[in-house]
């Protein structure tokens, strides 16, 4: 007997845009925070996600169900992101340095963050929230197919070889991308992030932890991060482990501290050029 799914396949590629919908909406908030982390934009996210759908629509009479309906639908977003990401440079390590930068030099810009700290309600710093940002952030420092194979495995669960689909290479190809891409971020947090190392360049954390919750001790705020307790005791790759882990759980256009988060990667967007920096005019 059928299922459900099936029957509702059947009819979606029959034409019947209310059972394409019924499917796509099933992973619709995931494919677009998967969008939002590789874009780093809410707007942009949206266009693709709705591009992916319009797309998805008119061709969904060609599909052979040779992956699942979902990983068909992330290969036609990703490659959607792909053409939009080829505008625009990839990003360099010293991105947080330079909008942070912005952010002391331009008025508009700091006022704007810091209103939406105090009044937003989903304006809340969290470092959790950050340590995702950072992330992301840091993601776009790679190649874009070995940020999408590593955002969709360690992140989004998607096997080997439905990325191999997704990106349309072999699965050997996608294991030497996750390898790369792993031990560049790895490289990264090793010598950038102020969780894990003393000398760590990006102090964003703790910085934003004393902007945004001034009464509480920065240092017992990093404390009650297991990331900072294993960083004594686990191996870097295990320390990525725990990251990916903190980063998986948490949606970056729907958490406590979401507006605050997409605010801080504006500013990023503006330290790679992407967007301009405001004047007299509001951040939006």
């Amino acid at each position: 007997m059928e299922n459900l799914n099936d029957q509702t396949l059947k009819l979606a590629m029959g034409g019947d845009i209310h059972s394409f919908q019924k499917l796509f909406s099933e992973f619709q908030p995931q494919l677009k925070s998967y969008l939002y982390r590789l874009v780093a934009s809410r707007p942009d996210a949206e266009d693709i996600a709705h591009d992916a759908f319009i797309r998805g629509f008119d061709k969904v009479s060609t599909f052979k169900g040779k992956s699942s309906f979902k990983t068909w639908m992330f290969q036609i977003a990703t490659n959607l992101a792909y053409d939009h990401l080829r505008k625009f440079k990839r990003w360099t390590v010293n991105t947080k340095e330079i909008a942070k930068g912005i952010v002391m030099s331009n008025e508009t810009v700091r006022n704007t963050i810091m209103k939406a700290g105090q009044e937003s309600p989903e304006g809340t710093f969290d470092m959790r929230d950050h340590i995702d940002h950072c992330f992301t952030c840091m993601g776009k420092t790679l190649a874009i197919e070995k940020q999408v194979a590593l955002i969709l495995k360690d992140i989004y669960n998607f096997s080997v070889k439905e990325i191999s689909v997704i990106i349309d290479q072999s699965q050997d190809v996608v294991k030497h991308l996750l390898q790369d891409a792993r031990h560049t971020m790895m490289d990264i947090f090793d010598n950038r992030c102020a969780l894990i190392n003393k000398n760590g360049v990006c102090n964003q954390c703790s910085e934003l932890n004393g902007i945004f919750n001034p009464k509480q001790n920065q240092q017992e705020a990093l404390n009650k991060l297991d990331l900072v307790k294993g960083s004594k005791k686990f191996d870097r790759e295990e320390l990525f482990d725990m990251r990916a882990q903190l980063v998986k759980a948490i949606d970056p256009l729907r958490g406590k501290g979401a507006d605050l988060q997409d605010l801080l990667m504006k500013c990023d967007r503006m330290g790679m050029g992407e967007i301009p920096i405001p004047g007299d005019a509001r951040l939006n």
